[in-house]
C-alpha cells in the first residue's frame, strides 16, 4: 500500500466521521510501524556487511595478515602429521585462537604408534570456538581464519556459532565442510599464503 493511498483513505475517513476513530488510529499506527519495520532489514544488512568486513578496501590485506598469524599460532600444535591454527576475529579484535591437539588434561601426543591421528584430537577451529563459548565473547558475525578448510563436523560448529566468514589457505582432504558452509551462506575466502 503506498503512502498516497494511505493518506487518501484517512482523509476520506476524517471527512466521513468528523475525525479518526480509535480503530483507524490503530490501523494507521500499524501501517507506519510496518513501513518502518520493512526498511530496517535493508539497513541491518548493510551494517552487517560493514561489521563483517570492517577494514573496507584493505580487507584482503588484513585477511592475509590474520591468516599468517593463524599459521604461526598453529606451530604451537604437538601434532606431527599436520599443524593447523585458527583465529576468530570480531570488530577488529582477535577474540579467540586455537590449534589442533588433544583435549585439556590429556597427553600432548596426537598420533598413535602407527602414526594415525587419535580419534579424540580436536581440530583448531573447534578449539577456538569452544574457547569463545567459555569466555564472555560472542562469535556472532565474526570471521574465522583457519590454515586448513573445515571438515563437516567443524562446519556445523561454525554455522551454529554465528561465524559469517571463513578465510582459509589449504583445502581439507574432502570438501563436504565447504559445501555445507556454502549452503549456510557463509562467505568463504581461499587465499594462498
Amino acid at each position: 500500500m503506498t503512502s498516497q493511498l494511505i493518506h487518501s483513505h484517512f482523509r476520506a475517513t476524517r471527512i466521513r466521521n468528523g475525525g479518526l476513530s480509535g480503530c483507524d488510529c490503530f490501523y494507521l499506527n500499524f501501517v507506519f510501524i510496518f513501513a518502518i519495520y520493512r526498511r530496517i532489514p535493508h539497513r541491518m544488512n548493510k551494517e552487517n556487511k560493514e561489521h563483517i568486513k570492517p577494514y573496507g578496501k584493505k580487507q584482503p590485506q588484513f585477511d592475509r595478515r590474520y591468516l599468517e598469524m593463524a599459521r604461526i599460532w598453529g606451530e604451537n600444535s604437538y601434532c606431527k602429521r599436520k599443524k593447523v591454527g585458527a583465529l576468530i576475529v570480531r570488530n577488529k579484535m582477535i577474540i579467540s585462537d586455537g590449534y589442533n591437539g588433544t583435549p585439556s588434561g590429556f597427553e600432548n601426543i596426537c598420533e598413535d604408534e602407527k602414526n594415525r591421528t587419535k580419534p579424540y584430537v580436536l581440530h583448531a577451529e573447534a578449539n577456538a570456538i569452544t574457547k569463545v563459548a567459555k569466555s564472555n565473547n560472542s562469535s556472532e558475525d565474526a570471521t574465522l581464519y583457519i590454515t586448513t578448510s573445515p571438515c563437516m563436523e567443524c562446519a556445523k560448529l561454525i554455522i551454529q556459532s554465528g561465524i559469517k566468514r571463513v578465510v582459509f589457505s589449504e583445502k581439507y582432504r574432502n570438501n563436504e565442510g565447504l559445501k555445507l558452509l556454502e549452503r549456510a551462506r557463509i562467505e568463504l575466502v581461499h587465499l594462498d599464503i
